[in-house]
């Protein structure tokens, strides 16, 4: 214990063992599930080998959450990010005809470029030139964006040809869910230490009679990882000159998107929860060196999407279902050890993390947004000037797909109002570069 307390600090950080496990176990049971859908999206890359990417996704898990908690000391985990692997497969394998060796060459071009911008603080300068009332936006944005895909995996929300609508609960899995989310509700309200991880844990001993909690099983060996183990391809990605721009601009999607997920995601949970406060911020422009958590946690993040190119998984990235942990009082790095311990289970037990049905972690996930709703409350909304940027950030999240496109949307509009009103020396420089690559990168995709 005392060296858990030397190493990680807990007293000053107004947090106990007990606490830091349970949202340890808290984030991994609600982001376990990237260890068998990655490899189902990446295989779809030109034959990119499925047993390779298994095993590296939960390394890749494993080195970047401990590099998180070791070293920044703070209760985020990271794994390869979805969306980030769709486009991995979508725009640079299938649609442009790169292998899958030459899209892991560009992943790590990109772990690089985040490293350097990260290095040079310009990925700090970018976080205080955001305004307040856009990262109180962000934070309530990514509640919403957290709740939508508990709706979402929940089957709340069914879609149609002519849109969606809330379901009927003619199914067991949905069902399930609707029971877990009522058990989660009562154990919140009822003040219960742990609720979301007992709440978790009940739902899925309630899932085994429903038939809906089945114990999995994985053909997949830790041996697997020779196949796609510094297989990336970075003489061959630059092999052909008529490719140049569209690799440069690949690249440049791969690390736009990655870069303010992250952002996003620490703005949003990091505030709230007092892991990065205004002192913590203050610190970046101490000098030299990493000497803040933010600084240490931006390096760990951009470090993580290296690693894993060259492991063979797409971009790893810092996980916004690290609110699931944070929500239940995680505040240091022995969370993150805790989740990357629990991954690293899984290179032999698979069946520890497919038991857990998606009907029992989505509820957390809706109440996780619930949590973190209170920042709006910060935010002006009778002065339209404010509350237009803040209102497209906060909705683009969930309507447009991602933490990125909202923040995108939020930008360019604040900078618009500020330009229009005459207003436009009060907007940081940082922020029109900032917007104006955000238009650029929707005209690349338009393209």
């Amino acid at each position: 214990m005392n060296f858990l307390e030397k190493q990680f600090q807990l007293k000053e950080n107004g947090t106990n063992v007990r606490t830091e496990i349970v949202a340890g176990l808290t984030t991994f049971v609600t982001m376990a599930y990237i260890i068998f859908v990655n490899p189902q999206i990446l295989s779809g890359a030109n034959g990119m080998p499925a047993g390779g990417v298994y095993v590296a996704t939960i390394l890749a898990a494993v080195i970047g959450t401990l590099i998180m908690g070791l070293v920044a000391n703070v209760p985020y985990a990271q794994a390869p990010g979805m969306g980030l692997n769709a486009l991995f497969v979508s725009f640079v394998t299938m649609n442009n005809g790169f292998t899958w060796q030459q899209a892991l060459a560009m992943v790590f071009i990109c772990g690089l470029i985040n490293i350097i911008i990260t290095v040079t603080q310009i990925r700090k300068m970018l976080i205080m030139a955001i305004p307040k009332s856009l990262q109180y936006a962000i934070g309530g944005g990514i509640g919403l964006f957290i709740a939508y895909i508990g709706f979402k995996n929940a089957g709340f929300v069914v879609f149609t040809e002519s849109g969606q609508t809330l379901t009927t609960f003619n199914d067991a899995s949905t069902q399930l869910a609707l029971i877990g989310l009522v058990i989660i509700v009562i154990l919140m309200v009822l003040k219960v230490k742990g609720a979301i991880l007992i709440g978790i844990i009940a739902t899925t001993l309630i899932g085994i009679p429903m038939g809906v909690t089945a114990l999995g099983s994985t053909p997949y060996k830790v041996s697997d990882i020779s196949q796609t183990f510094f297989a990336l391809d970075i003489a061959g990605l630059f092999s052909d000159p008529s490719k140049l721009i569209l690799v440069i601009t690949t690249i440049f999607a791969f690390s736009l998107s990655d870069t303010f997920d992250t952002i996003g995601t620490f703005i949003g949970t990091g505030r709230k929860s007092g892991i990065f406060d205004d002192k913590d911020e203050a610190a970046l422009f101490s000098g030299k060196g990493f000497k803040s958590k933010m600084d240490k946690a931006l390096f760990a993040d951009s470090t993580a999407t290296s690693i894993g190119a060259l492991l063979g998984t797409s971009n790893t990235t810092t996980y916004v279902e690290s609110a699931a942990g944070i929500g239940v009082g995680g505040k240091t790095g022995l969370t993150s050890l805790v989740t990357a311990i629990m991954f690293l289970i899984c290179l032999v037990f698979a069946p520890v993390a497919s038991i857990v049905p998606g009907a029992a972690t989505a509820p957390a996930l809706i109440i996780v947004g619930v949590l973190m709703m209170d920042s709006f409350g910060k935010i002006e909304w009778g002065d339209f000037d404010e509350a237009l940027p803040a209102f497209f950030t906060a909705v683009g999240m969930p309507f447009f797909g991602g933490i990125t496109n909202g923040i995108a949307i939020g930008f360019i509009f604040y900078v618009l109002v500020k330009v229009f009103k005459g207003e436009y020396k009060e907007v940081h420089p940082i922020m029109y570069i900032t917007a104006f690559l955000f238009i650029l990168n929707f005209i690349i995709s338009a393209l």
